[in-house]
């Protein structure tokens, strides 16, 4: 695999805990949201199980979606390890449910205020009261009910982010053509890379297209890859987009895509150039 080192366009700007997607506040408003990584976690379904005389049956069901309780756990929790062996901290975008394979991917809806926020299921829970899914304390002060506990919510399950997900930590290979995106506005020219040309047809994972540099540069500074951030002026308006690669092959850029989206950037896809 080849790969080339670009020059940032400015330098970095310092930011407080930026997010690479955003929380749904309701009414058109968005709120920076913390970046969901896994730390040293394994994939798993899990075998059927038994907890206060009642058995539950884990399977990968990529068209869950449920309304139903949320509460939320933090402090007796924090540290110590879910159920997938990840470290569970309190302050992350994390949620446990009772069935769903962990880690997967969900967005839950705050149905009593309109908030929605994607979270990261790691842990196994809750069993009270016929809960459908317990979110970390951040979550649950994003998504707006941590002081009175419990709030009614939609969980639905991201199919292509949990897929994506399960082969970065299996090793499996994603399917064809699922990643693969084209996009429509002009592709950055080697005049934009300050005469630094690749090879014709290489592909590249946008992790995001920003319209100011600092919130580019806030994003490439918190992953642990090598990314380069690219301007082009599409329609008179500038883009500050935040890439890694370039890639030879479209298989190549879909396991280093699995791999962005498991530290974090959902929002992430593969580009041709």
């Amino acid at each position: 695999m080849s790969k080339f080192r670009y020059i940032y366009l400015a330098v970095v700007f310092v930011l407080g805990a930026c997010a690479y997607g955003s929380v749904d506040l309701g009414n058109g408003k968005y709120t920076q949201a913390s970046a969901i990584t896994g730390q040293g976690g394994i994939y798993k379904v899990g075998n059927p199980y038994k907890i206060m005389g009642k058995w539950y049956y884990p399977k990968e069901d990529y068209s869950y979606k449920e309304v139903g309780v949320a509460s939320w756990y933090g402090e007796d929790f924090h540290a110590k390890r879910t159920a997938n062996g990840e470290k569970y901290d309190m302050y992350s975008l994390t949620a446990a449910h009772r069935t769903l394979p962990l880690p997967s991917i969900v967005k839950v809806t705050n149905l009593e205020n309109g908030r929605s926020l994607v979270l990261r299921v790691n842990d196994r829970g809750p069993y009270a009261k016929n809960r459908i899914i317990d979110v970390s304390k951040r979550a649950s002060q994003l998504l707006g009910f941590q002081a009175q506990g419990t709030t009614k919510v939609r969980v639905e399950v991201m199919e292509k982010e949990s897929k994506a997900l399960k082969a970065a930590l299996t090793g499996e290979s994603v399917e064809e053509d699922v990643y693969l995106v084209q996009e429509k506005a002009p592709i950055l020219s080697s005049e934009n890379l300050g005469g630094i040309s690749y090879p014709k047809g290489s592909y590249f994972v946008q992790v995001g297209s920003y319209s100011q540099k600092a919130g580019a540069q806030s994003v490439a500074s918190q992953l642990d890859v090598d990314s380069n951030i690219y301007y082009v002026n599409v329609n008179g308006q500038n883009y500050y987009r935040v890439r890694v690669g370039p890639f030879s092959n479209e298989k190549e850029a879909e396991v280093a895509l699995a791999k962005i989206k498991n530290r974090g950037a959902y929002d992430a896809k593969i580009v041709t150039d």
